[in-house]
């Protein structure tokens, strides 16, 4: 078996806002391996700024791999535990490489005839572009969208307040996501006002690395709190107990390229439901050839929330999409 990668950089459409800053294009890194004819190609898909691995080594630890690509896979684990989205294209090459024609994991869903069910993304802004935005996921029959919040929280709750005026609980979800964007004080009345709302849930309302302050926040909250980016570098099984034993959050947000692909997605997931944890999943910006994987994958998980999945159409230079959005609903189209 052979590897080799390229590195290729995707051009949003629009600039897109974010707690962290505004993002105008994502670096990524396309995997192929081939062997005895047959070719498999994965996405390791690292988020500067945000994932654990983004790193001055991360080529040289790309090119480790492609030499060493024929070692067994519990070496390869070893060598690359620290490197979780590097492992992500890793596992989706090799599960391409055995099923073929964009096949990660075979199901109802690569068939095309059973869907999974999205949220509608609505990203940080002014008060008008965040209102456009939610007119269009209304429109194409969204029933359940997330709001990037933590910039302008009283601009930003007015929209919310608006939109609960219109649409009651049981006629849209309503979810949150803040990237750590308040303090421990702020998040205090944020997630009572979230609650007057009826909101679902509010992701990772402060920073990552603040567990007592998480904890106290998800022992009181009248508001649902997911952890998000307090997942990311942590590889241990031991060390993943402990968080959860620790905040014990209401659900868990996995984003495969950031908690080690599709094996770390399944460990955070046992111990969650051992702990009686919800989760659900989200893309975190990859090009079409991860998001496809990540679907494929969400699909086999048989969750009945709406998950966090992203549809490709930020970029004006995706590789061709092999999901198809009807409504709210994604589909595999062959």
């Amino acid at each position: 078996m052979k590897a080799e990668y390229s590195k290729y950089l995707l051009q949003f459409k629009r600039p897109s806002g974010t707690s962290r800053g505004v993002l105008l294009e994502k670096e990524t890194f396309i995997l192929a391996v081939s062997d005895n004819g047959r070719k498999g190609i994965g996405e390791c898909a690292v988020f500067r700024g945000l994932s654990f691995d983004d790193r001055p080594d991360y080529e040289d630890k790309l090119n480790w791999l492609c030499e060493n690509i024929q070692q067994d896979e519990a070496f390869l684990k070893g060598e690359l535990n620290d490197y979780p989205s590097i492992w992500f294209g890793y596992e989706q090459a090799l599960l391409n490489l055995k099923f073929g024609n964009d096949l990660y994991f075979p199901s109802e869903f690569t068939e095309g005839t059973t869907p999974i069910v999205i949220n509608g993304l609505i990203w940080m802004g002014d008060v008008h572009y965040m209102e456009e935005q939610i007119q269009d996921k209304l429109k194409e029959g969204f029933h359940c969208i997330k709001l990037k919040i933590g910039v302008d929280w009283k601009s930003e709750h007015e929209v919310l307040q608006k939109l609960r005026r219109t649409f009651s609980k049981e006629m849209l979800e309503l979810r949150v996501d803040a990237n750590g964007g308040f303090s421990r004080e702020e998040a205090v009345g944020v997630l009572q006002q979230l609650a007057d709302l009826d909101i679902h849930s509010i992701e990772q309302p402060v920073k990552a690395g603040n567990w007592t302050d998480m904890a106290e926040l998800c022992v009181q909250t009248p508001t649902p709190i997911a952890l998000d980016e307090e997942l990311i570098g942590i590889t241990e099984i031991n060390d993943k107990k402990r968080l959860l034993d620790t905040v014990n959050p209401q659900f868990i947000i996995l984003k495969p390229s950031l908690v080690g692909g599709f094996s770390g997605s399944d460990e955070w997931i046992s111990l969650a439901e051992e702990r009686g944890i919800g989760w659900w999943i989200t893309s975190a910006l990859e090009s079409n050839i991860g998001l496809n994987a990540i679907a494929q994958y969400t699909f086999t998980k048989n969750s009945k929330m709406p998950q966090g999945l992203g549809t490709g159409g930020l970029f004006t230079n995706n590789f061709e999409s092999y999901l198809n959005l009807k409504g709210d609903k994604l589909f595999f189209k062959e």
